[in-house]
Protein backbone atom coordinates (compact mmCIF):
# COMPACT_ATOMS: atom_id res chain seq x y z
CA UNK A 1 0.00 0.00 0.00
CA UNK A 2 0.99 3.49 -0.97
CA UNK A 3 1.68 6.01 1.65
CA UNK A 4 -1.16 8.68 1.56
CA UNK A 5 -3.22 6.77 -0.53
CA UNK A 6 -6.42 5.57 1.82
CA UNK A 7 -8.69 2.84 1.22
CA UNK A 8 -12.22 1.84 2.66
CA UNK A 9 -12.51 -1.02 4.31
CA UNK A 10 -15.06 -3.52 1.86
CA UNK A 11 -16.92 -6.83 3.25
CA UNK A 12 -15.44 -9.85 1.22
CA UNK A 13 -18.96 -9.78 -0.62
CA UNK A 14 -17.66 -6.52 -2.28
CA UNK A 15 -20.88 -4.85 -1.39
CA UNK A 16 -20.34 -1.47 0.57
CA UNK A 17 -20.56 -1.53 4.20
CA UNK A 18 -24.94 -0.59 4.91
CA UNK A 19 -24.57 2.73 7.19
CA UNK A 20 -28.03 1.59 8.29
CA UNK A 21 -31.16 3.94 8.67
CA UNK A 22 -34.11 4.66 6.45
CA UNK A 23 -33.39 3.78 2.92
CA UNK A 24 -34.12 7.93 0.88
CA UNK A 25 -37.60 8.28 -1.10
CA UNK A 26 -37.40 9.44 -4.46
CA UNK A 27 -40.64 11.59 -3.92
CA UNK A 28 -40.31 13.72 -1.28
CA UNK A 29 -43.68 15.89 -0.20
CA UNK A 30 -42.10 18.72 1.15
CA UNK A 31 -45.41 21.56 0.47
CA UNK A 32 -48.30 21.54 2.91
CA UNK A 33 -51.68 22.54 2.49
CA UNK A 34 -53.51 23.38 5.73
CA UNK A 35 -57.51 23.01 5.70
CA UNK A 36 -60.15 23.90 8.18
CA UNK A 37 -62.67 21.09 8.87
CA UNK A 38 -65.68 21.70 11.13
CA UNK A 39 -65.73 18.21 13.86
CA UNK A 40 -68.40 16.54 11.48
CA UNK A 41 -65.94 16.77 8.50
CA UNK A 42 -63.26 15.61 10.13
CA UNK A 43 -65.18 12.72 11.42
CA UNK A 44 -66.56 11.97 8.06
CA UNK A 45 -63.28 11.95 6.67
CA UNK A 46 -61.82 10.18 9.18
CA UNK A 47 -64.10 7.24 8.79
CA UNK A 48 -63.74 7.05 5.15
CA UNK A 49 -60.12 6.65 5.71
CA UNK A 50 -60.15 4.09 7.83
CA UNK A 51 -62.96 2.17 5.96
CA UNK A 52 -60.33 2.45 3.01
CA UNK A 53 -57.83 1.44 4.92
CA UNK A 54 -55.69 4.53 4.60
CA UNK A 55 -54.11 7.40 6.35
CA UNK A 56 -56.38 10.39 6.40
CA UNK A 57 -53.51 12.52 4.46
CA UNK A 58 -53.61 9.67 1.84
CA UNK A 59 -57.53 9.99 1.45
CA UNK A 60 -57.47 13.40 0.73
CA UNK A 61 -54.53 13.17 -1.62
CA UNK A 62 -56.63 10.10 -3.73
CA UNK A 63 -59.81 12.62 -3.47
CA UNK A 64 -57.94 15.37 -4.40
CA UNK A 65 -56.47 13.41 -7.67
CA UNK A 66 -59.90 12.06 -8.63
CA UNK A 67 -62.51 14.82 -8.38
CA UNK A 68 -63.81 16.51 -10.99
CA UNK A 69 -64.70 20.14 -11.03
CA UNK A 70 -66.56 21.84 -13.37
CA UNK A 71 -65.71 25.56 -14.07
CA UNK A 72 -68.16 28.54 -12.87
CA UNK A 73 -70.89 29.85 -15.84
CA UNK A 74 -69.30 31.47 -18.52
CA UNK A 75 -70.81 34.66 -19.86
CA UNK A 76 -72.09 32.89 -22.67
CA UNK A 77 -73.13 30.36 -20.42
CA UNK A 78 -75.39 32.52 -18.69
CA UNK A 79 -76.74 33.70 -21.76
CA UNK A 80 -77.96 30.34 -22.89
CA UNK A 81 -79.88 29.75 -19.23
CA UNK A 82 -81.34 33.46 -19.56
CA UNK A 83 -82.63 32.39 -23.16
CA UNK A 84 -84.20 28.50 -21.39
CA UNK A 85 -85.62 30.53 -18.91
CA UNK A 86 -87.11 32.84 -21.72
CA UNK A 87 -88.05 29.42 -23.64
CA UNK A 88 -89.56 27.97 -20.83
CA UNK A 89 -92.16 31.11 -19.99
CA UNK A 90 -92.77 30.60 -23.93
CA UNK A 91 -93.65 27.25 -23.33
CA UNK A 92 -95.59 27.65 -20.38
CA UNK A 93 -97.68 30.77 -22.45
CA UNK A 94 -98.14 28.19 -25.63
CA UNK A 95 -99.27 25.73 -22.85
CA UNK A 96 -102.02 27.81 -22.00
CA UNK A 97 -102.70 28.71 -25.41
CA UNK A 98 -103.28 24.72 -26.30
CA UNK A 99 -105.73 24.87 -23.23
CA UNK A 100 -108.05 27.77 -24.65
CA UNK A 101 -107.64 27.17 -28.51
CA UNK A 102 -107.13 23.38 -28.60
CA UNK A 103 -104.12 21.66 -28.99
CA UNK A 104 -103.69 21.22 -32.85
CA UNK A 105 -103.36 24.60 -33.46
CA UNK A 106 -100.01 25.43 -31.27
CA UNK A 107 -98.32 21.83 -32.17
CA UNK A 108 -96.10 23.43 -34.19
CA UNK A 109 -94.45 26.00 -32.35
CA UNK A 110 -94.59 23.53 -29.27
CA UNK A 111 -92.09 21.13 -31.61
CA UNK A 112 -89.63 24.10 -32.73
CA UNK A 113 -89.28 25.51 -29.18
CA UNK A 114 -89.00 21.38 -27.29
CA UNK A 115 -86.15 21.10 -30.12
CA UNK A 116 -84.53 24.56 -28.85
CA UNK A 117 -84.73 23.65 -25.22
CA UNK A 118 -83.19 19.90 -25.93
CA UNK A 119 -80.49 21.45 -27.30
CA UNK A 120 -79.93 23.91 -24.92
CA UNK A 121 -79.98 21.00 -22.32
CA UNK A 122 -78.15 18.89 -23.88
CA UNK A 123 -75.10 21.83 -23.89
CA UNK A 124 -74.93 22.13 -20.62
CA UNK A 125 -75.10 18.37 -19.91
CA UNK A 126 -72.29 17.18 -22.47
CA UNK A 127 -68.61 17.67 -21.62
CA UNK A 128 -68.31 20.71 -23.81
CA UNK A 129 -68.09 22.88 -21.14
CA UNK A 130 -64.52 21.95 -19.69
CA UNK A 131 -63.49 20.59 -16.15
CA UNK A 132 -60.75 22.85 -14.07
Amino acid sequence: MELGVKTTAMPVTGKPKHKGGRPKINVRREVHIKVRLTATEHFMIASRAKEAGMKISDWFRAAAKAARVIARLKPEDLQIMRMLAGMANNLNQLTKLAHRDGLLTVARKCDGLMVEIDQALKYFNSDDRKDT
